[in-house]
């Protein structure tokens, strides 16, 4: 039985997860946590954490959002936890599966016992799914450790709850203290301790939008923070209530961050990077930009479509299964999908390829080729490439080879090296319109002024037409923008548009190009840690782009 089912014998309400989103990184959610997410038919969330876990909902799930009372007596956060409440409460006693996400940690938030206290009261199932609090989250994320092998004390504040006694408590002490606070309040903070007896000089780190890809963490003491903010016009802002974390102690000294910070180190920490590929192409290079700490944005340049005339198409479908074809070749993952496509349309699978040899350029074909069932007799072994397959296919040879016919589904701008190498090597080859790319539909206007402003930090180019797309359809990137190329003929095509070509990829891989823009990125942060400059995104170099940054 799962655990948050209703119990026999007990009345038949509703039940409440109450559930610790974590302090920003999506990533950070337990399993049990998205568990109880893929079973809610009710979501209450504040907007700060609501697209976190929105996104492990299952489809058609009620996500209601708190909207503060009319009560003017009531302080705005008072007021929002109250809308929420009621909403708990209303979906529960109609009897529905609620999950009431939170960020941080339930355990921790100011008002989540007070709703698990009214479910007791009116009898509605409850249970609680921890999450990983800010205070614990974050310092991790900035690299700042809380305890040592001399197992230092950790104390943390609210500081917009903390009595005289608990300053007067910590400031006696000499551990670790961990202060929740906001931007424009850490300066006050900081002196309270020194006035409950911390000394001036104890180190502190603060970090604002702490997990996630703005984080920002300063290193200072208790008595310099304030003229760090100001020298790096941190404050005043219009930004000032934002939340951060703050660690006070010993072990929080800026030294230790510099070898410990491994989130804010990543090599394209923050970059945005444009990724113009097809939504379908673009998830698994997202993801390794990612990982090296990108934010990727996906603009489709190229949208596929049938072939006008479908005949050819299916005439060589049914020639692979009347024994026409000695090898089939795919050139890309939609050439894949074309020919999938056709074979649910007769009711074939991957049995249809039995006697067939099968080939592949590139190692995103052959997974998707995998993935179907297939695996694929040849993958170039040197450049993933029409030519690099060229360079393995052998020869026709009529004692080995029953059959010297060639099906080569592919787009229809494709170009002929593959057929005409084929051709030198003695094939027959039917070279078929497989589907045909257009152009996709321009992107808003805010990502247009983006990419033309200079408000994007990379940009991907994985073949010449999506070089023509993306400038036909939004405009020229920005001279500040790093332009990195899959290739020779890609970044040809790039100059050709007026682009200076930064990077470009060792051989034609997506995954070799996002490796090339790292590699790049970590030589830039390198160059500038070396020259004692600030690390900064090459979009920050952009005319106004100083001013703007003012605003963490």
């Amino acid at each position: 039985m799962s655990p948050t089912s209703n119990l026999p014998g007990l009345p038949a309400h509703g039940h409440v997860t109450f559930l610790g989103a974590g302090p920003g990184d999506p990533g950070l959610l337990t399993l049990r946590a998205v568990e109880a997410l893929t079973r809610a038919e009710v979501l209450i969330a504040e907007p700060d954490v609501l697209d976190v876990v929105r996104v492990h909902a299952r489809g058609g799930v009620d996500t209601p959002l708190p909207t503060a009372t009319d009560d003017m007596s009531a302080a705005p956060d008072t007021a929002t936890f109250r809308a929420a409440a009621n909403l708990v409460m209303e979906a529960a006693r109609g009897g529905r599966r609620v999950v009431r996400a939170v960020s941080g940690d339930p355990g921790l938030d100011t008002y989540a016992a007070e709703e698990m206290l009214a479910c007791a009261a009116e009898g509605i199932p409850f249970e609680v799914v921890p999450g990983i609090a800010a205070a614990v989250g974050v310092p991790a994320y900035a690299g700042v450790p809380l305890r040592d092998a001399q197992g230092t004390d950790v104390r943390f504040i609210d500081a917009r709850t903390a009595s005289d006694r608990c300053w007067s408590e910590v400031g006696a002490s000499d551990g670790t203290v961990v202060v929740s606070t906001a931007l424009d309040s850490v300066a006050a903070a900081a002196g309270e301790l020194v006035a409950a007896g911390r000394k001036p000089d104890t180190p502190l780190t603060v970090t604002v939008a702490g997990t996630t890809t703005r984080q920002r963490t300063w290193n200072a003491t208790l008595g310099t923070i304030a003229q760090v903010f100001k020298q790096a016009k941190v404050l005043p802002s219009p930004e000032g209530g934002r939340p951060v974390i703050a660690v006070v102690g010993e072990r929080s000294s800026a030294a230790q961050r510099d070898q410990l910070s491994w989130f804010e180190s990543k090599p394209l920490f923050g970059w945005r990077v444009l990724v113009p590929r097809t939504k379908e192409q673009a998830a698994s290079l997202s993801d390794q930009l990612r990982s090296y700490g990108a934010v990727p944005h996906e603009v489709p340049t190229i949208a596929v479509e049938p072939p006008r005339t479908p005949q050819q198409m299916e005439r060589a479908v049914k020639g692979l299964v009347t024994g026409r074809y000695e090898w089939i070749a795919f050139t890309s993952v939609n050439a894949v999908k074309a020919v999938r496509e056709k074979f649910e349309e007769y009711g074939l699978d991957a049995r249809a390829f039995a006697g067939i040899k099968v080939a592949a350029v590139g190692e995103q074909t052959a997974a998707a080729l995998i993935a179907f069932g297939v695996k694929p007799d040849l993958v170039p072994s040197g450049e993933q490439s029409a030519a690099g397959l060229l360079e393995d296919w052998p020869p026709y040879d009529p004692v080995f080879d029953p059959i010297d016919r060639v099906f080569l589904p592919r787009a229809d701008i494709a170009t002929e090296t593959l057929v005409a190498g084929l051709i030198d090597l003695g094939w027959e080859v039917d070279d078929v319109t497989a589907y045909r790319t257009v152009r996709a539909s321009p992107p808003p206007a805010e990502t247009r002024e983006a990419i033309k402003g200079g408000g994007f930090d990379a940009v991907l180019f994985t073949s010449s037409s999506t070089v023509r797309n993306l400038v036909g359809i939004a405009g020229k990137p920005h001279n500040v923008t790093v332009i990195a190329c899959i290739g020779p003929a890609t970044a040809k095509t790039a100059e050709e548009h007026g682009l200076r070509v930064d990077v470009m990829a060792p051989e034609p891989s997506v995954h070799k190009l996002a490796e090339a823009l790292a590699q790049f990125g970590s030589q830039r942060r390198a160059a500038a840690l070396e020259a004692g400059d600030p690390v900064t995104r090459p979009s920050e170099r952009r005319p106004g782009s100083r001013r703007r940054r003012a605003a963490p």
